[in-house]
């Protein structure tokens, strides 16, 4: 068995798709299995596959049901202890990042740094630990996420959605079932940033909504609501507010108790300096 199973989702994306298989075969590291699932392209991309089908382990080209059908069939052909989703415009961020990431595999899902469009800084999951209230407001990105397999044996991508279901798989396996998670520091990919949950900002609001009202019970969907809309950056720090809640009473009460003294003193002050008026 091989340890990684890096899968390629293409349709009509020939020159993406030319840049990711560049990025996989140059891999120092070579313990993976290389599977490319395309949706019957007609831009060219066939010939693409084809020159390099002689390392490419399995590869298909024919009509899907959209793109987690196609991560799907991915799936099914994959025999590596983790799956990592490297889809046609993605790329690794260098030759050497299975190489790093092999021996910090020791969870069910370890998530990296990613590089987004032509953004010169990394960016990814910030804590080393992870709650719903993470996605509340974002996800983790497959492309610098390794999976391992059997997390997939007893669910795959649902296909009633057309683009959380991965966010979906996420809070299922992570929320609901509490498996082992790993943040790491090592940049994994250069995301295509023009992805279809950026075109379509409605349906991506509605189809979360639809999810966290069939995975959580109704009293934690309000509290889903609740976070959704709360857009102020202290919303992070919120557990160190938290840790600190004996510090701020104190602060609290002595603010209170000098704007006492300033309110007598200044009441004292204008007596003194205006007897008549009292």
């Amino acid at each position: 068995m091989k340890k990684f199973s890096v899968i390629t989702v293409n349709f009509n994306n020939k020159e993406g798709l030319r840049k990711t298989i560049d990025s996989v075969l140059q891999q120092t590291y070579r313990d993976f299995e290389f599977i490319l699932i395309d949706g019957g392209s007609t831009d060219g991309s066939l010939e693409i596959i084809q020159q390099a089908e002689q390392h490419i382990d399995y590869w298909v080209s024919e009509p899907d049901r959209g793109i987690y059908h196609a991560m799907n069939k991915g799936i099914l052909e994959a025999s590596g202890t983790y799956c990592i989703f490297m889809n046609s415009g993605d790329y690794f961020h260098h030759a050497t990042v299975l190489e790093e990431v092999s021996p910090q595999c020791d969870r069910d899902i370890i998530t990296g740094q990613m590089i987004k469009g032509t953004g010169p800084f990394p960016t990814g999951y910030p804590s080393h630990d992870i709650s719903m209230l993470h996605f509340a407001k974002s996800t983790i990105p497959h492309q610098a996420t390794f999976i391992r397999k059997e997390l997939f044996q007893h669910s795959l991508y649902d296909e009633n959605y057309q683009i959380v279901s991965d966010w979906k798989f996420f809070i299922e396996v992570l929320v609901i079932k509490n498996c082992s998670f790993r943040k790491i520091d090592t940049v994994i990919a250069h995301v295509d940033d023009g992805g279809i949950s950026r075109q379509q900002e409605g349906l991506l609001r509605m189809e979360r909504e639809k999810v966290i009202k069939e995975l959580l019970p109704e009293r934690i969907c309000v509290d889903y609501a609740y976070f959704t809309g709360a857009d102020s950056p202290l919303l992070q720090i919120t557990p160190l507010f938290n840790k600190t809640y004996g510090f701020q009473k104190f602060i609290y009460s002595l603010v209170l108790i000098l704007t006492k003294i300033y309110i007598f003193s200044r009441k004292v002050l204008f007596r003194q300096t205006h007897p008549k008026a009292t």
